[in-house]
């Protein structure tokens, strides 16, 4: 039947061009019964007026309007709850870096305090003092100068956290440039950072009119900010570096102190102060309790702001970022707002106003919960996972690795600080070997074919010069124990050597197609060889 005779109900034709494109919604909408009033009750058959109508599946609610009743909030629960159960599962999701999971105790203060606005603070004093409490506990953990005075504020995420940071770099240089007698927008300023940077930063440059000059990666830089190609970017122009502290491709850590010196020589040199702001929204709560030794924060003079996301390995839910300044002196006033609001006086350095408090509380409890010695030992914990899984990819003989983490320094052996720094991520491709044996198995069939099993492993491009290399990268989290390392693994190779068995594209349907969302143990422990059962009989064999 040609598409162009498709009809709906009032006989107008739905693809009048004979396009193949189908519009489920349109469908969906015109194949319902038509709706007939009973005529002895006049009331309409079908719809259902009994208790929890809408899991039977007829009642329609419109999607992008308000619709002109409500119903029932039990029934409403139900509705969005069963709907949102087509999402991923959480646990499985290893594609991002945000903390899934909080102990029972937190979430019951979750609940306690999801209804507080942080910025009301005289009518949320205790509140307001847990936010400056946290202030000054990362403040002491990154070197301030001073703990007591520390200067900072908690944000949605790390993307705003940077957006502060960059404008308090931007508004400092416009300063210096006017008291100098000198233009602030012919030629305008630039900010510096590695190609691998986040669209956070990027987004900093965009939205608030600076020149974002991107530092182009390389396999000889790690595929991170090489700080001396960093130095033929820097002019009197630049506001700030922008340093990673675990970048999101490959989870390697950038020189911080040794961009901090190539800074120092070049003022030396020149006379024009280049201030370093790092973006820690991964690092900021792994290095600090792994790597004690490695330099990288207030310590280093040039560092002026540092950033964090609580909601990452800071191990807090969702919705809690934080910028500390090194003194006061990094924050300039103008971006300072004194408020007579509600009652008080008050001060907001952020870029929203109403601002949830129970994340800042669950970070909280996190800080006095862990402890130093608590949140090293999951950060350990990560880490050896995460070695655990790309010495095991690396065995194969089909997967080379590309994050560091499981490589030693050289001299050292046996401890943990013999190993290469990093975050818990394990970056991964084709080796050469398997894609010269079997070029056509593509390598982004390893991302779909992991999906049909449950796990969600992306697959994506390196950044710009190298974006030809596609890699697959697994975040290891809290809860990503071991045991589920082993059950990943087991799939991954499982997963490449039915590619390799059939390794033509016509058969990575029929790859997926064979695959079982979840595997269980007794498919590997007393397995049935094939042919040890009756023939089916073509009933549904259901358990009594």
């Amino acid at each position: 039947m040609s598409l162009s005779k498709v009809k709906d109900r009032s006989g107008a034709q739905l693809y009048p061009d004979n396009s193949q494109h189908v519009d489920p919604d349109v469908l969906i909408r015109e194949s319902k019964d038509k709706k007939h009033r009973h005529h002895l009750t006049g009331t309409d058959p079908s719809k259902i007026t009994q208790p929890y109508h809408a899991r039977y599946g007829t009642a329609s609610i419109p999607k992008f309007r308000i619709p002109s009743k409500g119903i029932d909030a039990e029934e409403a629960y139900r509705l969005i709850h069963e709907e949102l159960s087509l999402d991923g599962s959480p646990t499985l999701n290893l594609a991002s870096f945000v903390n899934t999971w909080m102990p029972e105790s937190a979430d019951k203060l979750f609940l306690e305090n999801v209804s507080k606005n942080l910025v009301d603070q005289d009518e949320y004093p205790m509140t307001q003092n847990i936010h400056t409490r946290c202030v000054s506990i990362l403040a002491n953990l990154w070197h301030a100068p001073s703990t007591k005075n520390a200067v900072g504020t908690a944000t949605t995420g790390s993307s705003e956290a940077i957006q502060l940071g960059g404008l308090a770099m931007k508004r400092i240089w416009q300063e210096r440039r006017k008291a100098q007698g000198k233009s602030i927008h012919e030629p305008g300023p630039n900010i510096v950072m590695g190609a691998n940077a986040q669209v956070a930063l990027e987004k900093f440059a965009r939205y608030f009119e600076v020149e974002c000059r991107l530092v182009p990666v390389s396999v000889e830089s790690k595929y991170r900010l090489d700080p001396k190609k960093a130095m033929e970017y820097v002019d009197e122009n630049t506001i700030g570096v922008y340093v990673i502290l675990g970048s999101t491709y490959t989870g390697h850590y950038e020189p911080v102190q040794e961009m901090s010196e190539l800074l120092d020589d070049y003022e030396k040199k020149t006379g024009h102060s280049v201030p370093i702001h790092v973006d820690a929204a991964s690092g900021g709560f792994v290095a600090p309790f792994v790597h004690p030794k490695l330099v990288w924060d207030f310590r280093v003079p040039r560092v002026v702001s540092i950033n964090t996301s609580g909601h990452k390995y800071g191990l807090a839910y969702v919705g809690v970022g934080w910028v500390i300044w090194r003194e006061k002196q990094y924050l300039p006033k103008d971006l300072i707002f004194e408020l007579h609001y509600l009652g008080s006086v008050e001060y907001s350095f952020s870029l929203n106003f109403s601002r949830p408090a129970y994340p800042i509380i669950a970070q909280y409890f996190n800080l006095v919960h862990l402890g130093f010695a608590g949140y090293r030992a999951i950060a350990l914990a990560d880490l050896q996972n995460a070695r655990l899984l790309s010495r095991a990819l690396e065995r194969t003989g089909w997967y080379t690795v590309l994050s560091d983490i499981h490589k030693t320094k050289p001299g050292f052996q046996g401890l943990v600080a013999a190993f290469l720094e990093g975050l818990p991520v394990v970056a991964f491709r084709f080796s050469d070997a398997l894609q010269q044996q079997y070029p056509e198995i593509q390598q982004k069939w390893i991302q779909t074919l992991l999906r049909a099993k449950g796990w969600i492993v992306p697959n994506y491009e390196l950044p710009p010069d190298l974006e030809n290399v596609q890699i697959l990268r697994v975040v290891v989290r809290e809860n990503l124990a071991e045991p589920l390392v082993d059950r990943l693994f087991a799939d991954i190779v499982e997963i490449t050597q039915n590619l390799i068995d059939r390794n033509s594209s016509v058969h990575a349907l029929e790859v997926l197609e064979k695959q079982h969302i979840v595997r269980t143990d007794h498919e590997v422990l007393g397995k049935m060889e094939e042919g040890s059962g009756s023939r089916p009989s073509g009933t549904y064999a259901k358990q009594c």
